[in-house]
C-alpha cells in the first residue's frame, strides 16, 4: 500500500545484507496473513505470523518475549516466559479485539486437535494489542472470528505493509502508521549463516521526537504540515508498538529473550522513550528446531549458537527493527475513520526523496 510518492528508496539502516524481500518472511518457512477492515468508523483488522506452515500446538516453536514498556493488554505472554514456546500463530489486532481473536484461535486448535482441553493440554492462545481509537470506533469490535481465519488462510511470503491488517487504523508519531518489515542477514565471521527478520505495529511516538534514519525531523515535519495549513500535532505518548522478530538462527529461549531486548535500541533510535503510556513490547522466535508436543516423540537434537557469537544477531535485529520502522510510516497510505478523524502519511508530507536529498 503505497502512493507514487513513496517509490524513492527508503532510507538504508545499517552495514548489514538485507534479506531477498527486506521482510520477517525472509526466514524460511515464515508467512503473514491480513484481514483489512474499512468502513467508515470501522478501521481495523488482524495480522497473523504463522512461524511454520505446521500445526505449532503440535509442532511448538522457541521463543520469548520482552516488555519495554507494559502498557498493554496481549494474551498468552505468562505461558511463553514459563515455558520458552509457542502453540499458535502470532496475532496482531486492536485492544478491544483479543479476546475474539484469542477465541478464533482456541476454536482452530481445538477444530486440528480434537483432544485439546481434554486427553490433551489446553491451548495458550497469543495475541498482541494496539489501540486504534482514534481512527477506529474501536468499541464496535468489529473484528470477528472470521477474519482472523481469514488472515490465516491468505497468509504467504509476500504481504503488503502499510495501512493494512491490524495495521489500518494505527497512528504513528501522530502520522499514519500501522505494519512495517525488514530484514538482515549474518554473514559467517560475525556468528554464522543467519537471517533475522522483523515486522512491526506501529502505533507509538510523539512527532516532535521522530528520529528517521539518524535525522530528527520532528521540527521540518512541524514547518511542512504549517505550510500546507495542517493543524500542528503534540500529543502525549499514549500508543504502543508491538515487534515480532524471527530467526533462523538455532537459539533457545534464554538466547531469544536477548534477541528480543535487542529489538528496543532500533526502537529507541526513531526517537522512543518507552513513554508511559505505550505498551512497547518484543517477541522473538526461533524456526531451527520445533518442540514436540507429547513425551513419546523425540527431543529435538540441536547444537545451539554460542553465546559469544550473538552480537551480529543483535545488530540485525536492531537494525531489522528500525527498518521496519521506516517502512511501515513510509508505505502507510492517509485514512479517515471514526468522526472524521484523519492521519496524514509521512510520505504524503516529508517525500523519502527529499529526506536522502537533503542529508546525502
Amino acid at each position: 500500500m503505497s502512493s507514487s510518492k513513496q517509490q524513492a528508496p527508503l532510507p538504508f539502516i545499517g552495514n548489514l545484507l538485507q534479506g531477498e524481500r527486506n521482510a520477517i518472511t525472509d526466514v524460511a518457512g515464515v508467512t503473514v496473513g491480513h484481514q483489512t477492515l474499512s468502513d467508515g468508523p470501522v478501521q481495523t483488522g488482524v495480522t497473523v505470523i504463522r512461524p511454520h506452515a505446521g500445526d505449532p500446538f503440535r509442532d511448538k516453536v522457541p521463543a520469548a518475549a520482552v516488555v519495554l514498556n507494559g502498557f498493554g493488554k496481549s494474551v498468552g505472554l505468562v505461558q511463553v516466559a514459563e515455558l520458552g514456546v509457542l502453540e499458535t500463530p502470532i496475532a496482531l489486532t486492536n485492544t478491544f479485539s483479543v479476546g475474539t481473536v484469542a477465541t478464533a484461535q482456541i476454536r482452530h486448535c481445538v477444530a486440528d486437535n480434537p483432544e485439546s482441553g481434554r486427553m490433551l493440554p489446553t491451548v495458550n492462545p497469543l495475541v498482541f494489542e494496539c489501540n486504534d481509537g482514534f481512527l477506529n470506533d474501536i468499541q464496535r469490535m468489529a473484528v470477528t472470528e472470521a477474519d482472523y481465519l481469514q488472515a490465516l488462510a491468505d497468509a504467504g511470503v509476500d504481504f503488503a505493509q502499510g495501512s493494512v491488517g491490524a495495521g489500518r487504523g494505527m497512528s504513528s508519531f501522530q502520522l499514519k502508521g500501522g505494519i512495517g518489515s525488514a530484514s538482515r542477514r549474518v554473514s559467517a565471521r560475525e556468528g554464522g549463516c543467519h537471517t533475522v527478520g522483523a515486522l512491526v505495529l506501529a502505533n507509538y511516538g510523539r512527532q516532535p521526537q521522530l528520529v528517521l534514519a539518524g535525522h530528527s525531523v520532528g521540527d521540518r515535519l512541524a514547518k511542512l504540515q504549517a505550510a500546507r495549513s495542517l493543524p500542528a500535532v503534540d500529543e502525549a505518548e499514549k500508543g504502543s508498538i508491538i515487534i515480532i522478530v524471527a530467526t533462523d538462527a538455532p537459539l533457545d529461549a534464554r538466547q531469544l529473550r536477548r534477541l528480543a531486548l535487542r529489538a528496543g535500541a532500533g526502537l529507541a533510535r526513531t526517537g522512543s522513550v518507552f513513554g508511559h503510556g505505550s505498551g512497547d513490547i518484543v517477541l522473538a522466535f526461533s524456526t531451527a528446531y520445533t518442540m514436540p508436543d507429547r513425551v513419546e516423540r523425540p527431543m529435538p537434537a540441536v547444537a545451539m549458537l554460542h553465546d559469544g557469537l550473538l552480537d551480529g544477531l543483535f545488530q540485525a535485529a536492531a537494525d531489522s527493527t528500525e527498518q521496519a520502522i521506516i517502512h511501515a510510516l513510509w508505505r502507510a497510505t492517509p485514512v479517515t475513520g471514526r468522526e472524521g478523524n484523519h492521519r496524514v502519511a509521512l510520505g504524503d508530507v516529508l517525500p523519502a526523496s527529499a529526506l536522502l536529498s537533503t542529508h546525502a
